[in-house]
């Protein structure tokens, strides 16, 4: 009998390459060993709501009014809400064309767009057009909806960071696309080298491989760096030269956790170096509601603005946007109120301030704190996270724990994040999922539990580390590096 059509064998090749580390094999069995009882700890994810972070108050209040706005025709509203919360929710709620149940605009709210693109005009000192902003369901959307419309078969590359967040090789490889890795270097604090980039282009291209876009990560994702404002004037000038659009995943661009490097928008130095390149270089920058202070993961709220993108292009995306009718308008909302928040003199302003201020400085204090526990730990190395809620520790791992693992059927880092879940609790992301140099071994953790916990799960993790290395090294002093 033949194969039904969603029969496995039957399936989309596409669909069968995808690979997300991040909700992988490690994943699925934390969530087993949950269900036995086992007490986990899913530092997989950058989720900050789900590991204890408390949701910021005003927000929360607007969206409250928005979702039931008969609240607002009652007499005591004043007695449960600030009135500036309640004039921010009657603002929302006349940009729509029914409230939170009706489609908006394909494109997102009018309205929001218009805040969003003041939001970008402030941060970066060159206007920005609300036409060209486009809200989508989280930033991930937006990234797939973008890379779908530049990859048009096997032979178009896009170049991305390795170690990379695995929604670039998943959807790549959706799409049908090749990926073109760069390799970041570790010894440098994950830092960028254009000689590397322009390398993989080369063989890419030895290869028939067509490169059409760059991706950047920034603060970077699994690594915490931050790029300079030297290295995203030398990859616009490459850009511009190769003919590549850059693809700015700016969505860590609140987490920043030290003053040497702060955050840069790659548009603003792209209009920064005037043109040729400022009017030709084409750009796509993306940013969300699910990271920074914020944390609002499950609302699903993000936007992405074109730069230097042909008005035709821009109706193509438009048209692909449309058939999805609408993103999620409290999402959109969400996304109006973090790039329009309460200012100084507003009832809000004080609580909203403290409220945010506590969750950065504290992830300042969660970063130190894992970085110098994972440097306290036996062959285990890792650099400062400069931004994003990420550490990245290297593992250097015996030969008799690769032995072993291979005859597990696990590839090394696998093998050391089960046996790290299973007795400890601490779900992680091997760094196989993410990409790393051959033979060089990671795991990628969030710096998100909370503060108070995180001794006690640094701890455990250092007797795990040492009991484990103790086990598989063939002599006591192997070396850290």
């Amino acid at each position: 009998m033949a194969p039904k059509p969603l029969d496995y064998e039957s399936l989309n090749e596409n669909v069968k390459k995808v690979a997300y580390a991040v909700r992988g094999e490690l994943y699925l069995r934390a969530s087993e060993l949950q269900k036995e009882g086992k007490k986990i700890i899913f530092t997989n994810v950058g989720n900050p709501h789900a590991l204890g972070q408390k949701p910021l108050t005003f927000p929360r209040q607007v969206i409250a009014l928005c979702q039931a706005p008969f609240l607002l025709d009652d007499p005591n509203v004043g007695l449960l809400f600030p009135a500036d919360a309640i004039d921010r929710a009657k603002h929302y709620l006349s940009l729509t064309s029914g409230g939170l149940g009706a489609y908006s605009d394909s494109r997102g709210l009018p309205g929001i767009r218009k805040e969003i693109a003041e939001f970008i005009g402030r941060r970066d000192g060159y206007p920005s057009d609300p036409e060209l902003i486009y809200l989508t369901d989280g930033a991930s959307k937006g990234v797939m909806q973008i890379l779908n419309t530049i990859i048009r078969n096997e032979n178009d590359g896009i170049l991305v960071p390795v170690p990379q967040y695995p929604l670039y090789s998943a959807t790549i490889s959706l799409y049908g696309g090749s990926l073109v890795p760069y390799y970041l270097e570790e010894e440098a604090n994950w830092g960028l080298d254009i000689n590397h980039i322009r390398q993989s282009v080369a063989a890419a291209r030895m290869k028939g491989i067509c490169v059409r876009a760059l991706v950047i990560i920034n603060p970077g994702n699994p690594t915490g760096q931050c790029l300079s404002e030297a290295n995203l004037r030398e990859l616009l000038k490459f850009c511009f030269r190769e003919n590549i659009v850059l693809l700015a995943d700016e969505v860590y661009q609140q987490n920043i956790y030290q003053d040497e490097r702060p955050f840069i928008s790659a548009r603003k130095i792209l209009l920064d170096m005037g043109p040729p390149i400022s009017t030709e270089v084409q750009l796509v920058s993306f940013h969300t509601v699910s990271k920074g202070y914020w944390g609002e993961c499950g609302q699903r709220g993000g936007y992405f603005e074109m730069t230097n993108l042909p008005a035709k292009t821009v109706d193509e995306i438009y048209k692909v946007a449309s058939v999805s009718l609408s993103p999620n308008v409290p999402g959109q909302i969400f996304l109006g109120l973090m790039v329009n928040p309460p200012k100084p003199g507003d009832i809000s302003y004080l609580r909203f301030a403290a409220e945010s201020n506590a969750i950065l400085e504290s992830l300042k204090r969660r970063a130190h704190i894992m970085t110098d526990g994972f440097n306290s730990c036996r062959n285990v190395v890792c650099n400062f996270t400069e931004g994003a809620m990420y550490s990245f520790p290297q593992i250097r791992l015996p030969p008799k724990a690769i032995e072993a693992a291979k005859r597990a059927g696990k590839a090394p880092d696998v093998f050391y994040c089960l046996k790290l879940v299973e007795a400890t609790g601490i779900s992680t992301v091997p760094g196989s999922g993410f990409g790393q140099k051959e033979g060089v071994f990671h795991l990628r953790t969030t710096i998100l539990p909370a503060e108070e916990e995180m001794p006690a799960i640094m701890d455990s993790f250092k007797k795990f580390n040492d009991e484990f290395m103790e086990q598989y090294e063939d002599y006591r002093g192997y070396s850290r590096m």
